[in-house]
């Protein structure tokens, strides 16, 4: 591709994600609706406001977002029935990624049952602190390996700092399709530690989601101190291994879900036009693939 070309497509893109010759995927979000029909966890503290899969569907539609992942909240926990029902009104717009109780033992039929319902992989959220010492302890095994059977992609919210306990579980599962969520969230201002996250390139099957720019940040839109770790991240993994994604609405209590987009289809400068078109796409689709 000569450079006058690439310069064209870039431009492009920046003028509408609808002059793309490919469909832009969102692999996370989150819904929630308050309903008595659907009742939080107890404990739960769910913000006032709603966000159901009618906003979701406007903003997709005002930013050219074709399909997205919905990843199961925590409001809910391990009741995974809102995002269920979600689902089957969608099923051609979203796929699901559920929650299962990591400290039960009945972990893996969960998840087999939940896949069975038409989930799409399930996600787990270890703390930093001991609480989520669990993380490496005997129940992860079993369920690792039954997401291995499953093949389904076990979803990684982790701190920077477990990130070699993922290659621990992931030595014994080579085959296992793992995703890092939000470049696990390493601190912007200790650059040394993103090292534990691009050692787990060595796992041809570990995708990093490179959002949550807007969140490490230390600085305005575009948030250029967090992409110096998306530079890195891209030269250790390529683009074959990256997505973006909203974290919409969370996004929002900072930013936009126009500019969770716009900040690595337009401002991103060291991508070029295939980078965007697989961290945009393709690599959703090797993880998620959708329905036409």
């Amino acid at each position: 591709m000569s450079e006058i070309t690439r310069r064209s497509l870039l431009a492009a893109a920046a003028m509408s994600p609808f002059m793309l010759d490919y469909r832009i995927l969102d692999p996370h979000v989150h819904v929630w609706k308050h309903d008595s029909k659907y009742p939080f966890a107890e404990g739960a503290h769910p913000p006032e406001r709603d966000a159901t899969p009618d906003m979701l569907l406007e903003l997709m539609k005002a930013n050219g977002v074709a399909k997205t992942v919905i990843i199961q909240v925590i409001h809910y926990r391990y009741d995974n029935s809102y995002l269920a029902d979600v689902l089957k009104r969608y099923p051609k717009t979203f796929q699901g990624v559920c929650r299962v109780d990591p400290l039960d033992p009945a972990a893996p039929d969960h998840l087999s049952k939940h896949t069975a319902e038409g989930f799409r992989g399930v996600r787990l959220s270890p703390a930093a602190n001991a609480s989520g010492d669990w993380f490496r302890g005997p129940l992860m095994p079993p369920l690792w390996k039954r997401c291995s059977e499953l093949k389904v992609p076990m979803t990684v919210l982790a701190p920077i700092t477990r990130m070699p306990e993922v290659a621990t579980l992931l030595e014994a599962l080579p085959d296992l399709t793992v995703v890092i969520d939000h470049m696990a969230d390493c601190p912007v201002n200790q650059p040394a530690e993103l090292e534990k996250l691009i050692a787990l390139k060595r796992y041809p099957n570990v995708f990093v989601k490179i959002s949550h720019t807007w969140s490490i940040s230390k600085q305005p839109y575009p948030w250029l101190d967090a992409q110096e770790f998306v530079k890195r991240l891209h030269q250790a993994y390529g683009p074959q291994r990256l997505m973006w994604a909203t974290d919409w609405p969370i996004v929002e209590g900072v930013s936009t879900y126009a500019k969770a987009l716009s900040v690595v289809r337009d401002d991103m400068k060291f991508l070029n036009a295939d980078d965007l078109h697989w961290m945009l796409s393709k690599t959703i689709e090797r993880v998620w693939p959708f329905p036409e």
